[in-house]
């Protein structure tokens, strides 16, 4: 018969270990809860006894009730964590998984905040198994004076330069180095722990160890799980901590510590040893063959459990339509007098369409619904009405997510005009694929995350520039289009379209798109967070790493861009050798808007040199654009939206 304490700490007590009688079960608070004492989960001292480890901590997962020293914390290897070690995978978190988290009813130690998944792939080897599913973790391990194989070896050359000398010793493995190979100046006084003690690294069952027993030279062994050992080991003597190693070669059996084994690594052969016999010798090469085999077997399977929770399991994210502003971020929407008009006709052919001369999509500006002369059938609102084809994703065979269109993209060559690509469908859409859809954060927000995710080990990154003050984060929120990989020959481009005065991300195809073929962009530099990636695309001008230029090749990227520049120029009319406004010849300064032929010189403008930045339109190589006065009204210097073709006079929709 148990009372279960209402307050914080979560504990159930005996009714006669209590030094105060119960006077109601119901709403009973133990002494700890009504004074507001509560001792450490992990040293068992409370913040009232005189010591140096400051006040207790309660964890933040509910229902746990367990409290910690800041200092403890830090030495269970929680430093960045605000949960205790009790909902958190002690092998996962050393292994840096993403699934470390919100552990779902795990194998917990009774002795200290230590968890484990259930199953052999995360619990420590040494393990006592307890009814239910409570252990006792191996960190509670005592060794015996009187066992030898109790008593800690460590090996005689550096762990990381392989060299012999002057070496420190870790305290709870075999592991010794260099003072300067790991950072330090000397060697510490006081006791040492390697990295992987310090991140409570522990031997798992079925791992590839080498052993040392007795005067043999280390050997190497496989750590045998409970229910593979023989009796008769079984029922030899062993304590907390102690798990049995099979001897390759050999096969015997004997039950060792965490003190007197470390890790197999791929391409270890031993060290030579003119001591032995050939007999011995002969069965230490057996062994060496043995531990490799199962190494890559070992290496094999776990690679195989991985790669089907990778395709049981896609990224984590929130899929969003539109951008979603973060902090003082915001969405900018102009007024309806500020977004221009264009002059097609519902009776055109494709009206506002690609093959049409429509003067926003030149300027790649979309469409208002509301101000559109070409109304329902206006065919430059993509990003308003979201018309993106049909695509899923799905599993590359490098192992990494990507996206592929469901549907044909084919390029179409009209008469007069340069090749353009045409979604083949019952809606077409031009060349449009996509918006590139996220969380808009500023760049101090941008930095925070990326800094947060280096400290987390998280090296996929979904940022894109906007402006200077805008960045697209497609992490944690987006749609389709954040699995779209990066590719040094890709068949898609980003484009900055200004739609309802906002400046928007959109992926445009480059070339004629198979149904089934992955969608690919070039990240080139817009894209942060990339350092040093290695690039996966196969392409043959590929650069080898995200972020990188290209190889000068024969590409189909390439041929197809320089294709399109090539013929849109041909089409593109010439600028006047004439002053739009004086007639006169000499030193003009010609407009930078397409399809706009018009010069000025200098005089005209009021201005004693050639202007530059004036009037910005953003593009994706972040340069600008000088647009005359004919494109802004007379009196507001507005955009222009009623044009004199005779004069340079033009007005806005209020004047």
């Amino acid at each position: 018969e148990l009372i279960h304490c209402i307050g914080g700490c979560c504990q159930s007590f005996h009714p006669g270990c209590l030094e105060d009688k119960v006077s109601s079960v119901a709403d009973f608070t133990c002494k700890h809860c009504k004074d507001d004492n509560h001792a450490c989960f992990i040293c068992k001292k409370n913040s009232s006894v005189e010591t140096q480890l400051g006040e207790v901590k309660r964890c933040t997962v509910l229902k746990c009730g367990r409290s910690y020293h800041s200092e403890c914390l830090i030495a269970q290897a929680m430093i960045n964590s605000s949960k205790c070690t009790l909902h958190q995978c002690g092998t996962c978190t050393t292994k840096e998984k993403e699934d470390t988290n919100n552990v779902a009813n795990p194998s917990r130690c009774i002795k200290c905040p230590t968890a484990f998944h259930i199953g052999d792939e995360c619990i420590a080897a040494g393990s006592i198994m307890l009814p239910g599913l409570n252990i006792i973790c191996p960190d509670h391990f005592e060794p015996l004076k009187t066992t030898p194989h109790h008593q800690p070896v460590h090996v005689s050359w550096c762990f990381v330069c392989s060299k012999g000398g002057e070496l420190m010793c870790c305290e709870t493995c075999p592991a010794s180095f260099h003072p300067i190979c790991v950072g330090l100046d000397k060697t510490p006084d006081d006791e040492w722990f390697c990295r992987d003690c310090r991140n409570k690294k522990r031997p798992l069952y079925g791992e590839i160890v080498w052993v040392k027993l007795g005067s043999y030279r280390w050997w190497p062994g496989e750590i045998t799980h409970p229910n593979e050992i023989p009796d008769n080991i079984q029922r030899l003597q062993h304590g907390i901590g102690e798990f049995v190693v099979r001897f390759f070669g050999s096969n015997d059996y004997f039950w060792l510590n965490k003190r007197r084994v470390f890790a197999y690594q791929e391409g270890d052969t031993g060290a030579t040893s003119s001591n032995c016999s050939r007999g011995i010798s002969s069965v230490f090469n057996k062994a060496l063959q043995e531990a490799q085999e199962s190494f890559e077997e070992l290496v094999s399977r776990q690679q195989k459990i991985q790669d089907v929770k990778q395709q049981k399991k896609r990224p984590v994210y929130k899929h969003i339509k539109v951008n979603r502003p973060i902090g003082s971020v915001q969405i900018y929407t102009a007024e309806l007098s500020e977004i221009p008009r264009c002059i097609c006709k519902k009776t055109d052919p494709n009206p506002c369409g690609p093959e049409s001369e429509c003067l926003n999509r030149m300027l790649m500006y979309e469409c208002h619904a509301d101000l559109c002369p070409a109304g329902d059938k206006c065919q430059n609102q993509h990003f308003q009405k979201r018309d993106y084809p049909q695509s899923e994703v799905f599993k590359t065979t490098w192992g990494g997510w990507a996206l592929k269109t469901k549907t044909l993209i084919k390029k179409v060559t009209l008469p007069g005009h340069a090749p353009i690509f045409m979604i083949i469908n019952s809606n077409p859409q031009g060349e449009f694929v996509s918006e590139y859809v996220g969380e808009l954060v500023d760049g101090e927000e941008c930095m925070r995350r990326i800094e947060h995710a280096h400290k987390n080990n998280v090296t996929n990154f979904y940022m894109l520039t906007i402006d200077k003050d805008r960045i697209i984060d497609a992490g944690p929120k987006g749609n389709y289009s954040r699995f779209m990989n990066h590719c040094c020959d890709p068949n898609c481009e980003t484009q900055k379209w200004t739609v309802n005065g906002d400046t928007r991300v959109g992926l445009f195809a480059l070339g004629e798109i198979a149904a089934g073929e992955e969608l690919t962009f070039n990240y080139n530099l817009d894209c942060l967070g990339n350092d040093k990636t290695p690039c996966m695309c196969g392409s043959s001008n590929c650069s080898g790493f995200i972020g990188v230029r290209p190889k000068n090749g024969n590409g189909n990227n390439k041929s197809v861009k320089r294709k399109r520049r090539r013929n849109e120029s041909k089409n593109l009319p010439k600028h006047d050798d004439f002053c739009f406004r004086c007639r006169q010849v000499g030193t003009l300064v010609c407009c930078d808007v397409r399809a706009c032929q018009r010069a000025f010189c200098l005089a005209c403008l009021r201005l004693t040199k050639p202007p530059f930045g004036e009037c910005l339109l953003f593009v994706l190589s972040g340069a600008c654009k000088w647009q005359c006065p004919w494109h802004h009204c007379d009196f507001c210097g507005r955009r222009a939206q009623h044009f004199c073709h005779f004069c340079p006079n033009s007005f806005c929709a209020s004047h």
